[in-house]
């Protein structure tokens, strides 16, 4: 694996870090080839059940990386990022069928800002800012930002961070629900470590027809979503003992004392 981005292991969480900080993350074409290979692998790796993502130094993601678009020729401009080829970052990580946690450490800008949204949960440092600047720049979005912002914030919400490029700063993306909280920048990976060691504890099975269940329910009408999760449960509860859930259910009401005390 390149060291533009690190990857470390604790039993069934894997972390990775993009590691550019001094391009503040900017996805160069060997990042993104990285990135790419990284969640191909660990999809195949059934021991890993759920994985964070973040940003080494003051950012978390910058985006494409401008410099080396703006080279003209043979391993320059937005050709050389395979961004809809051998380097569809967002095809790899749709595929990861685990948990995805992004811990958004500092700028999330458009490029950076889309890649946050291809997780599954996010978390921000108190530090963290949120763009959207390819108004801005004069570039369209290729990864789903003007689709899935709308549809997490709100059209008026969202048509404002598009069309102005204005910041998001933690505590309005934690108000808007663009995030599920805002922590203590020295927080941030402990706690999505921490998260995602939790849902490590959970039924891997259940987890990823969790996921499948909620991301396809998205993309249906409500009335389509309900009578998907009635098909999927008959399915999905014929083999299941009310032994194994009764022993399953006394450890979660063992956890909740614990935590409440």
């Amino acid at each position: 694996m390149s060291t533009e981005l690190l990857e470390a292991r604790d039993g069934p969480v894997v972390t990775l870090t993009l590691n550019r900080p001094e391009a503040m993350n900017a996805l160069s074409p060997s990042l993104l080839g990285s990135l790419c290979e990284a969640f191909r692998r660990l999809q195949g790796d059934n021991s890993v059940r759920a994985v964070v993502l973040t940003g080494n130094g003051r950012a978390f993601c910058a985006g494409l990386d401008l410099k080396i678009m703006s080279q003209a020729g043979e391993g320059g401009g937005l050709d050389a990022f395979a961004i809809h080829s051998g380097n569809d970052v967002q095809a790899a990580i749709e595929s990861f069928d685990r948990p995805l946690i992004i811990g958004v450490n500092g700028v999330a800008a458009t490029g950076g800002f889309e890649l946050a949204l291809m997780g599954d949960i996010l978390i921000a440092a108190d530090s963290a800012r949120f763009a959207d600047t390819h108004c801005r720049v004069g570039l369209a979005p290729g990864w789903g930002l003007s689709q899935k912002l709308a549809r997490i914030i709100g059209p008026s919400r969202a048509r404002e961070a598009h069309f102005s490029g204005n910041f998001i700063s933690a505590e309005q993306a934690s108000q808007w629900g663009l995030v599920s909280r805002a922590v203590p920048d020295d927080a941030l990976l402990v706690t999505c470590q921490q998260l995602a060691a939790d849902i490590a504890e959970s039924v891997p099975a259940t987890v990823r027809l969790y996921k499948r269940l909620v991301n396809q329910g998205l993309e249906m009408d409500l009335g389509a979503g309900m009578a998907m999760e009635r098909t999927v449960m008959g399915e999905a509860n014929r083999d299941v003992s009310g032994d194994s859930v009764g022993a399953r259910r006394s450890a979660v009401q063992q956890r909740g004392r614990d935590q409440a005390s």
